[in-house]
């Protein structure tokens, strides 16, 4: 959206910083969501600053900054985790700027909502979490790694930055490893709205979105939106597709119902560039952001 870059800002305080983690060592299947930040801020040019939907102009009610890409280790999930952390806690004035992490694959989220959960005063239950996904990322490990993009939610649980009972995973979908992946889900009472349920019945799945809004109310909350939650059909430049997802705008508009959220940080993840067809992916990623950026600017309006 071209956005001025965060080292030429200054000393302005800037309430939201977008940033890369170039990262993709964490992916299980397709490599190549190392790139996604790039393609994504590529796509962004062409976005303008006004919503039609909300009748919001983010340019009027936030300062924005680009804040560059971290350094990554490309070589170790471990480490990349420590290496992104570090690098967001230090973008920008603690207390005000929330950060929208771009991926990179969905191992990422975890640095960006331990950054979120510290400056969002570190709630001692955590955050609440939205997650539109088709996959629940909640296994502990996989061939012996637990900081890879399956993992990211259970290892956020387990630092206590996010709140399991405050949680909803939106657009769940596909074959599973055992029926035992879905056991941590229900022991620690996260709230799956899967896609088989907008199918059966579209406007009772919209319920439950738009009761899980209510019931988090106020309450900090972090976004996570991997772009696998929507069909290939619309969206096939990610590394682990899955058939049978969201369109482009049944997602956009499940963003929208957020709007006024207290949205304390964000990421879009898992855009691999080259199975993109025409670069549909990176567009949307692109239009995901944006809407985020949204969902807060409407709460700051109110």
């Amino acid at each position: 959206m071209r956005f001025p870059r965060l080292t030429d800002v200054g000393s302005e305080p800037i309430d939201w910083i977008v940033y890369g983690i170039p990262f993709d060592g964490g992916t299980t299947f397709h490599p190549g969501a190392r790139f996604g930040p790039r393609a994504i801020r590529d796509a962004s040019q062409y976005l303008k600053a006004a919503s039609m939907e909300h009748r919001i102009d983010l340019a009027m009610s936030f300062s924005l900054a680009d804040g560059g890409d971290s350094p990554v280790a490309p070589y170790s999930c471990a480490d990349n985790l420590e290496s992104a952390t570090t690098f967001a806690h230090e973008l920008g004035a603690s207390a005000q700027s929330h950060l929208l992490a771009l991926g990179g694959d969905h191992s990422i989220s975890l640095a960006n909502i331990r950054v979120a959960w510290d400056r969002a005063g570190s709630p001692a239950n955590g955050l609440a979490a939205v997650i539109f996904d088709a996959h629940m990322d909640t296994v502990d490990a996989v061939w012996g790694e637990s900081y890879g993009h399956a993992s990211f939610l259970r290892r956020a649980i387990d630092d206590g930055c996010i709140d399991p009972s405050r949680t909803v995973i939106v657009g769940v979908r596909g074959s599973l490893n055992t029926l035992d992946d879905m056991k941590y889900a229900d022991a620690e009472h996260i709230t799956l709205v899967p896609m088989s349920s907008f199918i059966d019945d579209s406007a009772a799945a919209e319920r439950s979105v738009l009761e899980f809004r209510r019931r988090i109310g106020d309450a900090p909350v972090y976004f996570s939106c991997d772009v696998d939650a929507v069909d290939p059909a619309f969206a096939s430049g990610t590394g682990t597709p899955v058939c049978g997802g969201f369109s482009s705008a049944q997602l956009l508009g499940l963003i929208r119902k957020f709007a006024g959220a207290q949205l304390v940080g964000a990421d879009v993840v898992e855009v691999c560039p080259a199975r993109d067809q025409s670069n549909n992916t990176a567009m949307l990623a692109a239009q995901i952001a944006f809407e985020l950026l949204c969902v807060d600017a409407v709460g700051r309006r109110e």
